[in-house]
């Protein structure tokens, strides 16, 4: 578990690609519980450890993901998350190239519940919910592109989805139109950039997570 940053009310820790972030059907442990093991040890905390979890992310997603340390933190993390104040930036790489080397995106989401998998349309629709991103081309290699995405809203699978109805399938997503998986199990996206003002010191934060140890990655990021 990689911790990149901490203080008395919040924790940001790079999740790999695989982990849950909260405990699910499947009974795997979740980040959240390897999260409590770290503060438990480091800081030699008897009985249990608070932890609140504001944010979740996909588990083949990798990134960013803030937890509150205290019950002072959760409560107005939570608010922070509802109202748009904490700043989410992505990276994804894509198969093709889009038309436009930077745009909005807006769709209407259907999510299928039994299919774990939103739909986009171009008109609203029976139980639908407006979808809005920005996106803009970071880096080229051969075969895939580079994007930098950042939410308007917070749709179930939103940047997935979109970027595959724009044409533009993130590598590895067989569930949105990838012509293969990534050998890991992973696709290509992760939470690389999170900026808010701290829910109590009131001060700026941003964190940056490193890339993954990944050539395609590295070479798609620097040129």
């Amino acid at each position: 578990m990689e911790v990149v940053y901490e203080d008395n009310h919040i924790i940001i820790v790079n999740k790999k690609s695989g982990e849950i972030v909260q405990g699910d059907k499947t009974g795997d442990r979740p980040l959240s519980d390897l999260v409590k093991d770290y503060i438990k040890d480091r800081y030699a905390k008897p009985g249990a450890v608070f932890l609140g979890v504001v944010h979740r992310l996909d588990r083949p997603v990798s990134g960013l993901v803030v937890f509150a340390r205290t019950s002072k933190a959760l409560t107005r993390l939570n608010k922070m998350f509802a109202e748009g104040q904490v700043h989410k930036t992505y990276w994804a790489i894509v198969k093709n190239t889009p038309k436009a080397p930077a745009g909005t995106l807006e769709h209407w989401l259907v999510r299928n519940e039994k299919q774990n998998k939103s739909y986009a349309y171009d008109k609203e629709r029976p139980n639908s919910k407006k979808a809005i991103l920005k996106y803009r081309v970071i880096g080229h290699t051969d075969n895939y592109s580079v994007l930098e995405v950042n939410l308007m809203t917070g749709r179930h699978h939103q940047i997935r989805c979109q970027l595959a109805a724009m044409g533009c399938p993130i590598k590895g997503d067989l569930k949105y139109g990838a012509p293969r998986s990534n050998p890991d199990g992973s696709i290509s996206l992760m939470s690389r950039r999170v900026e808010f003002v701290h829910p109590v010191s009131k001060e700026t934060i941003i964190v940056e997570a490193p890339l993954p140890n990944d050539p395609l990655w590295q070479a798609a990021a620097t040129r």
